[in-house]
């Protein structure tokens, strides 16, 4: 696949909030995801780690109000979106986060992800 080819599906599967067939379907097995800085997992390295990553920020949310992604802009082996969550999380309350995802491709399978977005003092 492209890099448009890439976006294109990923960007289609989290609107349906398939998320895991994203990971299963467009991931590298080595591929590494970053948050920022003072995240509760700031890096995560293959794809065991990634889905331990997105299972443990399941189960913080409580209740999810909604959730919106832009269309992907692409430029050589990179792509862009937005998303942003309308989220309750247990024990921290209602919260907006939108956040910029960057993503690279390598052999049609995205190889890096890193998001961009300030990061909420952890209690």
């Amino acid at each position: 696949m492209t890099t448009q080819e890439v976006a294109n599906q990923l960007v289609n599967l989290c609107r349906q909030g398939l998320y895991d067939k994203a990971q299963a379907d467009l991931y590298d097995v080595n591929a590494v995801s970053i948050e920022p800085k003072g995240a509760p997992m700031e890096r995560a390295e293959g794809m065991d780690a990634i889905q331990q990553k997105g299972k443990a920020w399941a189960e913080m949310v409580e209740e999810m109000h909604s959730a919106e992604v832009s269309d992907p802009l692409v430029a050589g082996n990179f792509f862009s979106c937005t998303m942003k969550n309308d989220v309750t999380f247990k024990g921290m309350g209602r919260q907006q986060i939108e956040e910029v995802c960057v993503f690279e491709v390598q052999n049609g399978k995205i190889v890096t992800e890193q998001f961009f977005y300030p990061v909420a003092p952890q209690k």
